[in-house]
């Protein structure tokens, strides 16, 4: 078993040396989401532009002893003004991160997948969880957990391209992607088991890269290889997946959160497919976990910049 935290220590350390990414923070008008973007700050992972009511955001940062006078504030009246206008701020170039303060995150998703944001890509935009599972040794990363809720195949495929490009900014070279369902085997009567067995025969057609997939895996035999040596699976994948790619959002949230609160786990989030990574924090994570989600955004934005470099050289 590993130490408590230790994936996600690694996460910030990589984040040394990196530039801040200057982070619009929408309606952090409570302890928790305020004190999240101030903490991220004084590490250097980011510079936060905090989006909202101005006099509410003075009042919480007076009231819990947070210095935010460094921090340019943009005045907006209510919450899904502060969405936004933080969207806004990320549309023109003025923000490479986003990142939800405290409104519902349907309210900030509303404004980033709006047509006029200018945040949209040809990828369908999903959600991750990185997991800090102190008895797994490297970080999971859980998908679709959040956003998409009954994925189609093709909606699958860039969820799992979304999960690869993540992997690939955690410093993961080609990672294990495993498509999960209860079986693995194909059975006609399990549609997740079919899409699972189209989804890997499309990796090797070479519409699916970066990654090596295979399913369809039971979450066992995905991530434990005494599981699957003892069910005589033969695969790159069983046993030492990096990414778990679940049949549906009920099936990814429930995992995440079996972790969660039956494992000790923490789960960063973020969600990706748009030209800007955002940053998902929850009033219940911890502190750790806060920073964490924002190391993760700050690493797939230092590599969007170096893409942006290379294909200019």
């Amino acid at each position: 078993m590993t130490r408590k935290h230790e994936k996600y220590e690694r996460l910030l350390a990589l984040c040394k040396g990196l530039p801040a990414a200057r982070t619009a923070v929408a309606h952090p008008c409570d302890e928790t989401s305020l004190r999240g973007a101030v903490e991220a700050a004084d590490m250097g992972i980011l510079v936060p532009i905090l989006v909202g009511p101005r006099a509410r955001i003075e009042a919480v940062a007076k009231q819990h002893g947070l210095d935010i006078r460094p921090f340019e504030i943009v005045d907006a009246p209510h919450s899904h003004a502060s969405a936004e206008a933080a969207v806004r701020l990320a549309g023109q170039g003025r923000a490479e991160m986003l990142m939800k303060g405290s409104l519902h995150t349907d309210e900030l998703m509303g404004a980033v997948v709006h047509k006029e944001a200018g945040l949209r890509t040809a990828r369908r935009i999903s959600h991750c969880f990185v997991m800090d599972v102190p008895a797994i040794d490297r970080p999971l990363v859980i998908t679709d957990a959040a956003i998409n809720i009954f994925p189609t195949l093709e909606e699958k495929v860039d969820i799992i391209l979304n999960a690869i490009d993540l992997a690939n900014a955690l410093g993961l070279k080609e990672p294990h992607v495993a498509i999960l369902s209860a079986m693995e085997t194909v059975n006609p009567k399990v549609p997740s088991t079919l899409e699972a067995a189209a989804l890997c025969k499309m990796a090797e057609r070479g519409q699916i890269t970066g990654g090596i997939l295979d399913g369809p895996l039971a979450l066992d035999n995905a991530i434990s290889p005494a599981a699957a040596q003892i069910k005589k699976i033969e695969s790159p994948v069983a046993g030492r997946a990096d990414i778990l790619v679940a049949p549906d959002l009920e099936a990814g949230n429930m995992l995440a959160k079996s972790l969660t609160f039956m494992a000790e786990a923490d789960a960063a989030g973020i969600v990706l497919g748009a030209r800007v990574p955002v940053i998902l924090t929850s009033r219940a994570d911890s502190v750790i976990t806060r920073l964490a989600s924002c190391a993760v955004a700050s690493l797939v934005a230092q590599a969007r910049r170096e893409a942006a470099a290379r294909s200019m050289a």
